[in-house]
C-alpha cells in the first residue's frame, strides 16, 4: 500500500479541486493518504514569492481557470468572497481534529473544503459559520490551544524545509507532485509508468539554471 501524503490549505481552489479527484485518479490503487495542513503563507514567505491572487492580472486568470477546471470535473465550485483570506482559523480547526501528531480524516477536510468552496460565495471567517462548522466537527483539541498553534507553525516549517513549496503538493514514494494538474502524473507513477524507472526525473529535475534574478 502506498503512503500519500496531501499537503494543503483550504485557501486554494487547486486543493480543493485536487481533493475532490483525488479518488477517481488513484482508482485501482491501493494507498493511504494522510492530510497535512499547513499554512500556503508561510510557504510563500519561506520560498520569497508572492500567491497568484497577488498579481493583479494573473488573479483574474486563477479565478476563471478554476472555475472552468471545477466545472469541467464536475466539482461544485462558489469563490468566497473575500478571498483571498486569513485560513488560519480553519488549518488549525484541522488539526485539532485529530489526535496531537495526527492527522485530520477525510470526512473532516472535506467538510472544510466544503465550508470555504461550496457555500455560494460566502465568508469563509463569519462567526457563526465558523461556531456552527467547529460544533460539527467536534475537536478532540482546542483549535486556539498553544499545543494546536505551534502544531501547525511546526508542520508548515518542516514542509518548506522539505521541498514543498505550494499547495496542493502530493508527496508519494519520495516523490513530489504539485497542483490538480499534478495527480495524472501520479497516477501514472502509482500504476507503473515506465517512465518514472529510468533516469528522466532526476535529469530533468537537475537542469542547471541560467539568468538568475
Amino acid at each position: 500500500m502506498t503512503r500519500i501524503d496531501f499537503y494543503f490549505d483550504v485557501l486554494s481552489p487547486y486543493a480543493w479541486l485536487a481533493f475532490e479527484r483525488l479518488p477517481r485518479a488513484l482508482e485501482g490503487v491501493s494507498h493511504v493518504v494522510a492530510y497535512r495542513p499547513v499554512l500556503f503563507a508561510g510557504l510563500l514567505a519561506h520560498w520569497g514569492q508572492k500567491g497568484p491572487a497577488e498579481i493583479v492580472p494573473k488573479r483574474a486568470w486563477t479565478y476563471r481557470q478554476v472555475a472552468w477546471l471545477a466545472a469541467r470535473q464536475g466539482t461544485a465550485l462558489q469563490l468566497p468572497r473575500p478571498h483571498p483570506f486569513n485560513p488560519l482559523v480553519l488549518q488549525r480547526l484541522a488539526l485539532a481534529c485529530a489526535d496531537a501528531g495526527g492527522t485530520p480524516n477525510r470526512r473532516v477536510v472535506d467538510a472544510l473544503f466544503r465550508h470555504v468552496w461550496c457555500r455560494d460565495s460566502a465568508d469563509p471567517n463569519a462567526p457563526d459559520a465558523l461556531a456552527a462548522l467547529t460544533v460539527r466537527l467536534q475537536p478532540r483539541r482546542d483549535p486556539q490551544g498553544a499545543e494546536v498553534k505551534a502544531e501547525l507553525r511546526t508542520l508548515t516549517q518542516a514542509a518548506a524545509a522539505a521541498g514543498v513549496f505550494g499547495v496542493p503538493t502530493l508527496r508519494a514514494e519520495g516523490r513530489d507532485f504539485f497542483g490538480q494538474d499534478g495527480l495524472e502524473m501520479l497516477a501514472a507513477m502509482l500504476h507503473g509508468d515506465a517512465w518514472f524507472d529510468g533516469p528522466a526525473w532526476d535529469e530533468a529535475g537537475v537542469q542547471p539554471p541560467g539568468v538568475q534574478r
